[in-house]
């Protein structure tokens, strides 16, 4: 791997203040990205779906509810994706989170894989609600089929929060690092956040995408050696704050008729999850109404 710089600096945007990152050697240009993406609260869906299982219009994967999230972690393989035959545009995102499931806060890394221009688009990023996401710069290669590791963390530190340019009040520091192994980089950015910590997520999303939720893209996993399911090593932090080190997750426990959740698009399931394998912390997900396979490794 090339040698690496480290950055320290400060931001402002809707977000908030101080940031910390591990650069792979590259221009730093910022990467070029489709109009503002918006990584949004579940929005339930109303229409056909399982019973046993909730449904949305943006969001299909797992999500643990309760109370006192403090962190998440987990891997995943980015997909491939293709044009849609619905629409000329077409969007979708893989991550994980704390928050959104039952309320408008939200803090969440990962991958974005969209159609647009006639191609296909590929990048990392990181968001916190309710700015749009924050891109990671174009040094940062995301290809499909690569092996993703992301951890979200509370911290003892405080930090600043704004809304729209406006000072707004004191909030622990969050650790939010996403890694790409296959490519070899590593970013980690600290932030400051407010939310209640009422769930934990690990997602395939049709974001928002000029103020509206965008067709999601046809999305493939490709089988990853690296990885048990297309979604793994989920982890969870309960009512933790960590004050130095790094932390140690709990076992997510995944559990499909409580935790899993599937896509609805104008009454068609357009993505869907299937069992967790038996440790309870890998899934697949699939394009389409079909429920995968149950990881094996």
């Amino acid at each position: 791997m090339k040698k690496v710089r480290r950055l320290v600096g400060a931001v402002s945007s809707a977000g908030l203040l101080g940031v910390t990152l591990t650069l792979a050697a590259g221009t730093g240009a910022v990467a070029t990205a489709a109009p503002a993406i918006v990584h949004a609260p579940r929005i339930p869906n109303n229409g056909h779906g399982p019973t046993n299982t909730w449904s949305a219009s943006n969001w299909s994967g797992y999500a643990e509810t309760g109370s006192g999230f403090t962190g998440v972690s987990g891997t995943w393989t980015v997909p491939s994706v293709t044009k849609s035959p619905s629409s000329s545009t077409a969007y979708s995102s893989a991550w994980i989170g704390v928050d959104g499931f039952n309320n408008s806060s939200l803090i969440q890394t990962g991958t974005e894989e969209d159609y647009y221009n006639g191609a296909a688009h590929y990048n990392a990023w990181w968001e916190i609600l309710p700015a749009a996401e924050t891109a990671l710069p174009s040094s940062y290669v995301v290809t499909p089929g690569d092996s993703m590791k992301a951890s979200i963390y509370e911290t003892s530190t405080l930090g600043t929060t704004t809304t729209r340019g406006h000072h707004s009040s004191s909030a622990h520091l969050w650790v939010i690092t996403i890694a790409d192994t296959t490519h070899g980089w590593t970013y980690t950015t600290n932030q400051a956040y407010s939310g209640a910590g009422t769930s934990a997520e690990w997602i395939m999303e049709a974001p928002q995408v000029g103020g509206r939720i965008a067709t999601l893209a046809p999305y493939t996993f490709a089988p990853n050696p690296a990885t048990n399911g297309d979604f793994d090593n989920a982890g969870i932090l309960k009512n933790t704050i960590v004050s130095s080190g790094t932390p140690t997750y709990t076992t997510a426990g995944l559990n499909y008729t409580a935790d899993s959740g599937v896509m609805i698009q104008n009454n068609v399931q357009v993505s869907t999850p299937g069992n967790p394998d038996g440790a309870l912390t890998a899934f697949n997900v699939a394009y389409g109404s079909t429920v995968p396979s149950t990881p094996t490794g």
